[in-house]
């Protein structure tokens, strides 16, 4: 007896803090009232129930019970989309996940500090950023950084001169994970002959990957963008900070 009451116990726990943690989730949609009086009755409904199936072992009822529940949890999810939806919603803006977007954004907005200041001064750069496909058989290609994204360090990476210069940098997250990486190149035909090695490395690192590339041409200054197999050139700063952010999962307003 002791082992079902220490079972009916953690049972009744765990529906407890999965009913309180749904209350918190909903607490400012427009049904949340509403959840909250069903949330109660089924809280009752179910211990009720669990604490006569088990007491008198009922096993035959308990399947029917566990079906019916079923049912009901699926139709709660129905008929209650809308305010799960607002609650999710609410979810992407607590303070938690705005701390993520806050990192990705100060994350954006040293990458394009970086690259406006490497045009303005004609020096050639090659960044990838991580995305979704690794880039760990790049980043071993190169020298090992793992450092904290930041638009003076690039700066002195790709300044004419250090050892580090040539190859590409790799962005995963807010780190700055390896320089001087090789990158496949583009066999495409169709790439304008006057772009260099960089635009065709970003090219080919982008027919690949699901990376977003960053050139800086040496020569003219210009940024370019790689993406999904597709080289744009001369992009300007709000190009490219839209790109950014997109890449980064912000919105462009932030």
């Amino acid at each position: 007896m002791s082992r079902i009451s220490a079972s009916m116990l953690i049972e009744i726990a765990i529906f407890a803090i999965g009913i309180y943690a749904v209350l918190r989730f909903l607490r400012r949609t427009r049904g949340s009232g509403v959840i909250r009086g069903l949330s109660i009755v089924l809280l009752v409904l179910i211990v009720s129930f669990q604490l006569l199936i088990q007491a008198m072992n009922l096993e035959r009822l308990g399947l029917v019970f566990q079906s019916l529940r079923d049912i009901a949890v699926v139709g709660l999810i129905i008929v209650f989309q809308p305010e799960i939806r607002r609650g999710i919603v609410h979810l992407g803006e607590s303070p938690i996940f705005s701390r993520f977007r806050r990192r990705e954004a100060k994350v954006a907005n040293r990458l394009l500090r970086a690259v406006a200041r490497l045009s303005k001064e004609r020096i050639g750069a090659l960044m990838a950023i991580e995305r979704e496909s690794s880039l760990q058989s790049v980043c071993d290609t190169g020298v090992k950084i793992d450092a904290e994204v930041n638009s003076y360090l690039i700066e002195s990476i790709f300044h004419r001169g250090t050892t580090l210069h040539d190859g590409a940098l790799i962005v995963r997250g807010d780190r700055l994970v390896a320089a001087s990486c090789l990158l496949p190149l583009s066999q495409s035909q169709n790439l304008d002959r006057r772009l260099g090695t960089r635009h065709r490395a970003a090219l080919g690192l982008a027919e690949e990957t699901d990376a977003l590339v960053i050139v800086v041409s040496e020569e003219t200054g210009k940024s370019s963008i790689a993406l999904n197999g597709r080289l744009r050139h001369g992009v300007s700063m709000e190009e490219l900070e839209h790109t950014i952010e997109t890449a980064l999962g912000l919105d462009a307003d932030e």
